[in-house]
């Protein structure tokens, strides 16, 4: 598949048309961004990587049969996906109370919740992706009432087959956000499943193994996506 002109560039990711109108071509980028682009840096082959748990992931989900922009991975850094207009939501998965919820609700890192938690935000860099409800989603025409119950649906399904895997893996599924799109009339996964989106510990020491460590400079941030990886293609 060709790639022609550059549609988008986003903080982790560019996007590319191709000869294809129904399909686009995502490249993985190694660039790396906190606290709503304040704090900018570089993480070794993330790209590479994201690219690579990316793919197995939307593979394991359509497996499941939850769908998914995911067509293929073309090389270590791109992968071939469906044309979808995305909407302009993020969807945020929690399982245990940590990052953002954990400082407004003055909670304690690592809390179990007692049910899952979604949470939705506009997604809007100028406004720092404020949260919002599912009336405002609606009021506002940002999705519909059957489009957000699909999300809804889906991420939690997403939710219990990446838990699952995860721990498998010795890896805890914390929290998570999603990105979903619109293709032919249907609600469809999009975006990516990677460290940078994923907030993941490891199972007996809780050692964070995801973008934690370059948000909060923990150290051994490339070594530590790396291994993310390593385990899942166990």
């Amino acid at each position: 598949m060709k790639k022609l002109e550059m549609l988008y560039e986003g903080k982790a990711k560019k996007v590319y048309k191709t000869e294809d109108e129904k399909k686009y071509i995502v490249e993985y980028k190694d660039d790396a961004t906190a606290f709503n682009g304040l704090k900018k840096g570089t993480i070794g082959d993330k790209g590479i990587i994201n690219n690579k748990m990316s793919a197995l992931l939307f593979t394991l989900l359509e497996e499941k049969g939850v769908p998914t922009h995911f067509e293929g991975q073309l090389n270590d850094r791109e992968m071939l996906v469906k044309a979808v207009e995305i909407l302009p939501l993020e969807v945020i998965v929690r399982n245990v109370a940590a990052g953002s919820l954990a400082k407004r609700l003055g909670l304690d890192e690592g809390v179990e919740m007692k049910t899952t938690v979604l949470e939705f935000c506009f997604k809007n860099d100028a406004l720092g992706d404020p949260m919002v409800n599912e009336d405002h989603i609606e009021a506002i025409a940002l999705a519909t009432k059957e489009q957000v119950a699909l999300i809804r649906s889906y991420a939690l399904q997403v939710n219990q087959y990446l838990r699952a895997f995860f721990i498998e893996k010795g890896l805890k599924l914390i929290d998570f956000k999603l990105e979903f799109g619109v293709y032919e009339g249907k609600v469809i996964l999009a975006d990516e499943i990677s460290p940078d989106t994923c907030r993941l510990w490891d199972a007996e020491t809780n050692r964070k193994m995801d973008k934690d460590r370059f948000r909060r400079d923990l150290g051994e941030v490339e070594e530590t996506y790396q291994e993310v990886l390593s385990r899942l293609q166990k």
